[in-house]
C-alpha cells in the first residue's frame, strides 16, 4: 500500500492531517497526527506527517479540498477526477486565463496537461477523468478562434502579469527547438532544416522566451530551414511589442547558438542587456594577455574578465600590457565584454572528448571511412594526416568557458554574469516539459494557423504547468499520475 498525506476539514472548523492508504479501493486512515486550528499548527503537523513518510508522495499545497465534512472524510469511489480537475482549475483561474472564456480551448488545455494526444482523442482523456467533452467541431473551431480571436494575446498578457508580479522579469531567457512532422511534402513553413537527430522530415523552428523561472512568455515559429541565429531578435522584438516594454530593463540569456555580429548589435541598439555563450574558439583572440604573461595554465574556478572583438578583423587586445582591459561601452565600441572561467572538472570532460575525436581521426588517417568531416584530419592532394596544430590549440583550451555580455562590471561581477547565463537550463527544462509531458511534437497539423493554435494549446498548458510546479514542488507529471487515479462519484 502507497500511503499519502490527507488534510480533511474536521465538524468544528479545524483541519485533520492523517496518513491515508489504498487498500482494496478504500482509503484507510494509517494514523491520524492531529487537527490544526491555526496556520503554525497545520505546517508542523504537514512537516511530522512528511518525517514519517520519509519517502512518501509529497502534497499538493493548493488549498484543495481533499476531506469530506466530517472527521472521517469521504470514501473515493469512481467516475470523476475531481482533485486533478480542481488543481488544474485552481493553476487555470490564479494566472487569469479564464479571460479566454472558451470552454472547449479549456479542455484542450486539460487534455494537453493530462494526456498528450490529437485532438479528436481529446474527447476521450476529457471524459475519463469525468467532464463531459466537447464535439470534435466544437474543438476544431476552438482552435480557429485561438486566430479570429488572438487568444495568445491573452494568455501572453496575462503570463507577463504573473511573471512581473513575482519579479521574474529582469532576467528572460531564450532558446530554440525544432518539432517535426509526419508529412511527405515541404511547403512554405514546414520545411528540411538543420536537425540533431538527422531526421529528413519536414520541420519548423519554435522559440521560448521564459523568465528567470522558467515560466514562459513568448513563442513563435519559423521557417524549418531558418537559422537558430535569425530568430531570437524576431521573438524579442514581438514580445517587446505585444507589452510596450522597450524602456523597460531587461536581460535576454541565450546560448551560443545565438552568437552572431548581427545580433549582439541588434539587441544592444533595442537598449536590451544580453548575456550569450560564447564559442571557445574565441579564447586564444580573448585571452591574449593571459597566454601571454602566464601560459595556458589556469587556477580551478579562475575568472577572467576581459573583451572581445565584436567583429573577427578587429584587435582590441594589446598584449604589452598585463593588466586585462575593463569594458565600458564607451571606451571600446569595438568589443564586448568578454567573462571566461576555467573549471577542472570541465577540463576532464573536454578532454575524454578531444581523445575520442583523436582517436577517430587516427583511425580515418590510418585508412579508416572518413564521414563528411571529421574533426583534426587535414586533407589534401598528398593525402590525410593528423592535423597537429589543431589538436594542439584545442587541448590548449580545454576547461574554458565563455560568456559575453554588454553589461559593465560597474552593474554586474563577473560570478553573476555566470550565474544568469546558467539559469538557461530552466528554459531547456521548459522544452523538454513541452516534448515530453505536453508533447508538442510529433504534429499532424497542415495549415499555418492550425500550427500556430496548437502551439497557443501548448504554450497555455506549460504556463499552467510551470506555475503548479512552482506552487507545489511537483512537476506536473507526477501532479497527474498521483491525482488522476483519485476519483469520486460525480
Amino acid at each position: 500500500m502507497a500511503a499519502y498525506i490527507r488534510k480533511v476539514r474536521t465538524a468544528s472548523g479545524a483541519t485533520a492531517v492523517q496518513i491515508a492508504a489504498k487498500d482494496g479501493g478504500r482509503h484507510k486512515i494509517l494514523e491520524h497526527l492531529g487537527s490544526a486550528h491555526t496556520e503554525g499548527e497545520l505546517a508542523a503537523l504537514l512537516q511530522a506527517a512528511r518525517e514519517k513518510l520519509q519517502a512518501g508522495q509529497q502534497e499538493l499545497e493548493l488549498d484543495l479540498d481533499l476531506g469530506g465534512g466530517g472527521e472521517r472524510g469521504s470514501v473515493i469511489a469512481t467516475k470523476r477526477s475531481r482533485w486533478l480537475i480542481e488543481a488544474i482549475e485552481t493553476g487555470w483561474r490564479r494566472l487569469g486565463l479564464d479571460a479566454v472564456d472558451d470552454d472547449a480551448f479549456f479542455q484542450l488545455v486539460l487534455g494537453r496537461l493530462v494526456e498528450p494526444t490529437s485532438m479528436s482523442d481529446t474527447s476521450r482523456v476529457v471524459a475519463e477523468i469525468g467532464l463531459t467533452p466537447a464535439h470534435r467541431n466544437t474543438y476544431a473551431n476552438a482552435l480557429k478562434r485561438c486566430a479570429t480571436n488572438d487568444y495568445r494575446d491573452t494568455v501572453a498578457k496575462k503570463c507577463f502579469e504573473h511573471a512581473a508580479a513575482t519579479g521574474g522579469l529582469n532576467l528572460v531567457l531564450y532558446d530554440v527547438t525544432t518539432l517535426y512532422f509526419e508529412a511527405e511534402k515541404e511547403d512554405d513553413l514546414r520545411k528540411v532544416g538543420y536537425s540533431k537527430e538527422r531526421r529528413v522530415d519536414p520541420q519548423i523552428v519554435v522559440g521560448l522566451l521564459v523568465d528567470r523561472t522558467g515560466f514562459p512568455l513568448e513563442i513563435g515559429c519559423f521557417e524549418g530551414n531558418k537559422a537558430e541565429t535569425h530568430t531570437i531578435v524576431p521573438i524579442v522584438r514581438q514580445f517587446q511589442a505585444r507589452h510596450d516594454i522597450e524602456a523597460v530593463e531587461m536581460v535576454v540569456a541565450a546560448d551560443a547558438g545565438m552568437l552572431s555580429a548581427g545580433n549582439l548589435k541588434d539587441l544592444d541598439e533595442a537598449g536590451l542587456k544580453f548575456i550569450v555563450g560564447s564559442r571557445v574558439t574565441k579564447a586564444p583572440a580573448d585571452l591574449a594577455n593571459h597566454f601571454h604573461w602566464n601560459g595556458n595554465t589556469f587556477a580551478d574556478g579562475q575568472i577572467i574578465d576581459t573583451v572581445t572583438p565584436r567583429h573577427a578583423k578587429s584587435t582590441v587586445n594589446n598584449v604589452n600590457k598585463r593588466t586585462e582591459p575593463v569594458w565600458d561601452a564607451a571606451g571600446h565600441p569595438k568589443s564586448w565584454r568578454a567573462v571566461w572561467q576555467y573549471s577542472k572538472r570541465r577540463a576532464v570532460r573536454d578532454n575524454q572528448t578531444l581523445n575520442a575525436q583523436e582517436a577517430r581521426a587516427r583511425e580515418v588517417v590510418d585508412g579508416g571511412t572518413a564521414p563528411k568531416s571529421t574533426r583534426f584530419v587535414k586533407t589534401t592532394a598528398g593525402g590525410r594526416t593528423l592535423d597537429t596544430a589543431s589538436l594542439d590549440r584545442a587541448r590548449s583550451l580545454v576547461g574554458l568557458k565563455g560568456y559575453v555580455t554588454n553589461i559593465p562590471a560597474t552593474l554586474m561581477d563577473p560570478g553573476e554574469v555566470i550565474g544568469k547565463y546558467h539559469d538557461l537550463w530552466h528554459v531547456e527544462q521548459s522544452f523538454r516539459m513541452s516534448k515530453t509531458d505536453l508533447r508538442a511534437r510529433p504534429m499532424f497539423h497542415h495549415a499555418r494557423d492550425a500550427i500556430e493554435a496548437h502551439l497557443t494549446v501548448v504554450f497555455t498548458a506549460l504556463a499552467v504547468a510551470r506555475y503548479l510546479q512552482a506552487e507545489t514542488g511537483v512537476s506536473i507529471g507526477r501532479i497527474v499520475k498521483t491525482l488522476r487515479p483519485l476519483q469520486e462519484s460525480a
